[in-house]
């Protein structure tokens, strides 16, 4: 049992040791910026904010009643639509406080949202198959780079996957959440790290509610190569790196 003590202890609420610290907020050091930084003469896509009309189930109700981790897809593109409302619903920005935090469609410790959004995108009308990352505060979307034989490459990095195998090459997107731990431990140090981990726990959860509302089908997906998707990336696997990802596509009739 002495093997699982450390992690156990990870999980649990160990906030006294917090009160003893002088975070680098409470020290006055700069705050994280909210999003990374991007080169103005990349390639950028505007987003529709119109996605409203994509959503078959209205009701919450039935789309918790109905979510299933769906591993099977069709051969059906998402549309610019569809793609934009899962943005909203997982990283979306519905406001800002007087301090300047950003209020999102997922609650997050502290207003911290740590997380960053890349996409492997697969089959998704109007845009081009590669790399992309969401930009939260503008709402659209920076090219990366194309993927030579993405599905592939997004074989190769979630590996063996135990219950369907290669189901994540077949998915419309490739969801990727990387965290940048500083944006939490700047406010809450030591303690930053479980609640990194229960805050993505928020987004995935509202990705599933949402793909299920618009009748498609995700997957959280858990094993994956570390090294491999941060280095594809870019990512030191320090400051920033992938702690989570999910394939959505529509489901199959």
């Amino acid at each position: 049992m002495n093997r699982y003590q450390n992690q156990r202890n990870f999980l649990k609420s160990n906030f006294n040791e917090f009160s003893n610290k002088n975070t680098d907020k409470y020290l006055g050091m700069p705050k994280p910026e909210i999003m990374k930084s991007y080169n103005e003469k990349s390639q950028v896509i505007d987003l529709p904010t119109d996605y409203e009309n994509v959503i078959i189930k209205e009701t919450i109700y039935d789309c918790i009643k109905d979510r299933r981790s769906n591993r099977i897809y069709s051969e059906e593109a998402l549309n610019l639509h569809e793609l934009s409302y899962l943005l909203w619903a997982t990283q979306g920005i519905t406001g800002t406080t007087k301090a300047g935090l950003t209020l999102r469609t997922v609650p997050c410790s502290g207003a911290t949202h740590s997380f960053e959004t890349y996409l492997f995108i697969m089959n998704v009308d109007s845009l081009a198959p590669g790399l992309y990352r969401y930009l939260p505060v503008h709402h659209k979307l920076l090219f990366l780079s194309a993927i030579h034989d993405i599905d592939k490459k997004v074989d190769e990095i979630t590996l063996d996957q135990p219950f369907v195998p290669n189901f994540a090459r077949k998915a419309a997107v490739l969801f990727v959440w990387s965290t940048i731990p500083y944006r939490s431990e700047w406010k809450f140090d030591i303690t930053a790290h479980k609640k990194i981990l229960i805050d993505v726990g928020h987004v995935c959860q509202n990705l599933y509610l949402a793909s299920e509302s618009i009748d498609a089908g995700t997957c959280a997906i858990g094993i994956y190569d570390q090294n491999m998707i941060d280095e594809i990336l870019e990512l030191d696997g320090d400051d920033e790196f992938v702690i989570y990802l999910a394939a959505v596509g529509k489901k199959l009739k």
